[in-house]
């Protein structure tokens, strides 16, 4: 089978492994329509090293080690993607783990930087602090100087919360998050929750807030329809959003890359923010990865592999 050409203002990555997001999982049962001119081909993050560059890329040497955001296509051994979405692998990072980093770093540098402008101090809660986004925001959040607080679904997840960096954690199982985000701000509530749940979260969500917090949907895993209490929020004055990475242009796509190379890769290097990998799979046996995505007890990233692990 012939390689992938890339084209004017593209590199081609030879992959050596690539992350799974639940993206991918929607997009199998049918439920995330792809972007317009985006592969059919699921996969939004690969690692792997510079086989080839197109017209007007200059910047990168064959063979150089690299992590890159995808709009799909990364479940394969090649992948053509803009050069603007293709970063150097953090040094300390393995090439292999390198693959679980690009959708969640900018996930959380966009969310909780960009958008929410979380600073030194504020109280974040964040939903599934186990998971690929969740384990990684609260370590960033750690590092930025905020005061993490996790939800997480059981007593082993809670202690993982806390290793993570969380001030504090919340079995959702056992306990009211709105009653506990309370007590444990001394009455002051969130500046900013992170929140993958949607629908079944927001009314309770815009309860844990503080004056003034802003409260960020980056995931409909409790449904896409829900009852927003309107005049709880102008009392608030608080800033309902949301936000989906993938279907954003290419331009800020490669903007926000920029950024996280600039000032989360030092973080990871440091050792402040550590790669978070539950299991790595087979490329052939990629049915049994989504199924280890979706079981409860998995925490951090599932990675998929062309190859033996380097």
């Amino acid at each position: 089978m012939a390689l992938p050409v890339p084209g004017p203002g593209e590199v081609l990555i030879k992959v050596t492994a690539a992350g799974i997001n639940r993206a991918d999982l929607l997009q199998r049962a049918g439920n995330y329509p792809v972007p317009e001119g985006a592969s059919e081909v699921p996969g939004l993050e690969v690692s792997g090293t510079i086989e080839e560059t197109g017209a007007g890329v200059g910047n990168w040497d064959f063979g150089t080690p690299v992590c890159a955001l995808l709009a799909g296509g990364g479940y394969a051994e090649y992948v053509s993607v803009p050069a603007g979405q293709v970063v150097p692998v953090p040094d300390g990072v393995s090439l292999t783990d390198a693959a679980g980093l690009p959708e969640v770093a900018a996930t959380c540098w966009s969310n909780l930087v960009q958008k929410a402008g979380v600073g030194r101090g504020d109280w974040v809660l964040v939903h599934g602090g186990t998971g690929g986004i969740g384990s990684f925001a609260l370590q960033l959040l750690k590092a930025l100087g905020a005061r993490p607080v996790a939800t997480a679904g059981s007593a082993e997840k809670v202690q993982r919360s806390l290793e993570l960096g969380a001030e504090a954690a919340i079995n959702h199982r056992e306990e009211d998050f709105v009653v506990r985000m309370k007590e444990i701000t001394g009455g002051h509530g969130a500046d900013v929750i992170l929140d993958v749940m949607g629908a079944k979260y927001l009314e309770k969500n815009v309860a844990a807030l503080a004056q003034g917090g802003r409260l960020v949907v980056i995931g409909l895993q409790g449904g896409a329809s829900g009852t927003l209490p309107i005049g709880k929020v102008m009392g608030k004055n608080a800033v309902v959003t949301g936000t989906m990475l993938r279907p954003r242009p290419a331009e800020e796509k490669a903007g926000i890359m920029r950024e996280v190379a600039e000032h989360v890769w030092p973080l990871v290097t440091s050792g402040a923010i550590r790669t978070t990998t539950d299991a790595v799979i087979a490329l052939d046996d990629v049915a049994a990865a989504q199924d280890r995505f979706e079981e409860a007890d998995r925490t951090g990233k599932i990675l998929l592999v062309t190859g033996e692990r380097p």
